[in-house]
């Protein structure tokens, strides 16, 4: 037993799990559909199922960065790639804020550390209706310097077949084009096996790979979806311009059974490249929204 707890809300047709280790998603049902593949609220998180992920999603190039003329060197928690990733949050017992039948909110307070040595608090909103399940990440500055800051969340989409029998529409016109070790070196246009902007099939397909150019719609909305035997649609409001994409070929535990698709507010390295990275001011918050559903 881990002796943390979690919290499940229902509504709407919708039942999910969230954890107060790392503040993330344990499973998500439509009736009696698994729609999410999270972790379980009695064992450790694995492969980041579910998982908040701040104050960087994804990987930073050797742990090491520079912001404001300094540089950090950060724990290598990638030691295959020797990289950090996915951020500070994941093992972390997150505090229950808020709960109601149909929605639960939860927050972190990050403490100044070594190779991030600023204070950053993390605050995630879940709520169920019969739209779905609604996700709100916040993070927000209260110290007296600025912070580098990119937030990220990983849900694997469950479509109630192996990813080999399923089909993905990901409304990407572009991937970031990455080195051997993961580190992206540029974008290039989506094309063959890459380009989902049309549904097709997963079959045979592997990737580990970042998405941009997301079409959206008049609301700013881009949907993903994925379907087997049911299809579960993700839906992005603009503060996620990235969608990291990745089949699990060689988990230990439940390979190509769920496909996880990472909103991110930059992709990876962008405490190097810079790209889409947010300094908050202090006082200042950031915040993004998507919504997860089935039919």
């Amino acid at each position: 037993m881990t002796g943390l707890e979690h919290w499940e809300i229902s509504g709407g047709g919708y039942r999910a799990v969230v954890l107060e280790a790392g503040g993330g998603l344990g499973d998500v049902f439509h009736h009696d559909r698994r729609i999410v593949r999270g972790s379980k609220p009695s064992g450790a998180v694995s492969a980041g199922r579910g998982q908040v992920l701040a104050p960087w999603p994804n990987r930073i190039r050797d742990g090491r960065y520079d912001f404001a003329g300094v540089s950090y060197q950060l724990a290598l928690s990638d030691p295959t790639h020797s990289h950090a990733i996915h951020g500070l949050l994941r093992w972390c017992a997150w505090r229950l804020d808020e709960r109601a039948p149909d929605r639960v909110t939860v927050s972190c307070r990050l403490a100044p550390q070594a190779g991030y040595p600023w204070p950053l608090h993390l605050r995630a909103e879940y709520a169920v209706d019969a739209d779905g399940l609604a996700v709100t990440l916040h993070a927000s500055n209260p110290g007296d310097e600025r912070v580098p800051v990119a937030i990220g969340m990983h849900p694997y989409l469950d479509a109630g077949v192996p990813l080999d029998e399923a089909t993905l529409l990901l409304p990407a016109s572009a991937r970031h084009r990455a080195d051997g070790r993961l580190i992206p070196t540029g974008t290039e246009a989506v094309a063959g096996q890459n380009d989902f902007r049309v549904a097709r099939p997963m079959a045979g397909i592997t990737l580990d790979d970042g998405f941009t150019g997301l079409e959206r719609d008049d609301a700013g909305i881009a949907t993903v979806e994925l379907s087997g035997a049911h299809t579960v649609r993700l839906e992005v409001d603009p503060s996620w311009p990235h969608l990291q994409v990745f089949t699990g070929d060689e988990l230990p535990a439940d390979p190509r059974m769920s496909l996880a698709v990472e909103p991110m507010s930059a992709p990876a390295n962008a405490f190097n490249s810079g790209i889409d990275l947010v300094t908050l001011a202090p006082g200042e918050e950031w915040s993004g929204s998507f919504r997860i559903s089935a039919r």
